[in-house]
């Protein structure tokens, strides 16, 4: 009996409860707001192909390539000026003449017979080459020596096809950092007198240099009417008083020879160790390697 009261008080109804205004009308909801209409994947790609029918419609038909042509933005990095990419920038900007005609299209042609006129400056179609050698004893940079002693060139043939000289002269004797090169501006400014980059020598002499005569030549000499400046000289740690360092800007080696014979020392040997931040770093005596892209950027900075 208790059991039937218990639940026939759970399942009467409550005057209060609000199940009773259940009958009345829910106000309506508010719509949500809907993004644009996902298009389905057959329909997104016949409107991207119909696109690209238009499209080379409205362009002009790409003119094949001849075994003698290169394209405007190459011809200009092989030339050295700058890479392809800012090639592209300055012929966008107008900054470039072919046969004396302004050229802003990406991807024009020319040939290597074409006068390409870049910010004023006539190219030259030759990729620029820069080869550094570690230069072993007996061969030298002249022409005139007879055959005893054979020529730099041979170390560095079959490297390229460019036609490549080396940066200031060595003789027979001398030997380390040597650079070759097609590049006549960077040939023209390693031989300069007035030059800024530093070149480090290791000099072996006859005879122990004399302390008085090494702080003599630490302060400069003047030699053939012209002062020589010396950044630099010592000893060689652990070496004979005869093995010297000596760190200047000029790149003539005859230079070197001459400020110890000024002092009537005899100079055995002459070894360029480093030449405007290059070293001989993991390049063996006789070896050469091209130099990288930032080591060109030095370079043409130095």
């Amino acid at each position: 009996m208790n059991n039937k009261e218990g639940n026939n008080k759970r399942g009467g109804s409550r005057p209060n409860s609000s199940r009773s205004n259940s009958s009345k009308p829910k106000p309506p909801m508010a719509k949500r707001a809907q993004g644009p209409k996902k298009v389905k994947p057959a329909v997104k790609a016949a409107e991207e192909e119909a696109a690209q029918k238009l499209k080379k419609q409205n362009q002009a038909p790409k003119r094949q390539k001849a075994s003698d042509e290169i394209r405007l933005n190459k011809y200009i990095s092989n030339s050295g000026v700058c890479s392809r990419r800012d090639a592209d920038i300055y012929i966008q900007s107008g900054n470039v003449k072919v046969n004396g005609v302004p050229v802003t299209e990406m991807g024009y042609l020319v040939k290597l017979n074409d006068v390409v006129n870049f910010d004023g400056v006539v190219l030259t179609p030759e990729k620029k080459e820069y080869i550094l050698l570690n230069k072993p004893k007996n061969f030298t940079t002249a022409f005139d020596e007879g055959q005893e002693y054979r020529n730099v060139l041979e170390l560095v043939r079959g490297s390229t096809n460019a036609k490549i000289a080396a940066v200031g002269r060595m003789d027979k004797n001398t030997t380390g950092l040597l650079l070759f090169t097609n590049d006549t501006d960077m040939i023209r400014k390693f031989t300069l007198p007035n030059q800024k980059s530093s070149k480090i020598y290791q000099v072996s002499l006859d005879k122990n240099l004399k302390f008085e005569d090494l702080e003599k030549i630490s302060k400069g000499l003047v030699l053939d009417g012209h002062r020589v400046f010396v950044e630099e000289i010592s000893y060689i740690e652990k070496e004979a008083k005869s093995e010297v360092g000596l760190k200047l800007r000029s790149s003539n080696v005859k230079v070197v020879r001459a400020i110890f014979e000024h002092f009537d020392y005899d100079v055995l040997r002459i070894d360029r160790v480093a030449f405007a931040g290059l070293t001989k770093k993991n390049l063996p005596r006789g070896n050469w390697r091209f130099l990288t892209d930032q080591e060109v950027i030095n370079l043409k900075n130095a």
